[in-house]
């Protein structure tokens, strides 16, 4: 009864890894860094400093034009 559990897990890992890829890919970012979110723990600190403390690369470019 192993599978039940673990169909459970993948589909709210694809619940959450899925938006925030859409994160990371409007913020110019590459979306794999929504992988972040599997890390135990401290994954999704990881991804919140990481949008809120590093440049934005789309502000970027859209400064530049």
């Amino acid at each position: 009864m192993l599978f039940p559990e673990m169909g459970k897990i993948i589909i709210v890992a694809l619940m959450i890894i899925i938006p925030v890829g859409v994160i990371y890919k409007k913020a110019g970012f590459h979306p794999a860094w929504a992988s972040l979110v599997l890390l135990p723990g401290f994954g999704l600190l990881l991804i919140f400093l990481q949008l809120a403390l590093l440049p934005w690369p789309s502000k970027q470019k859209n400064e530049e034009d």
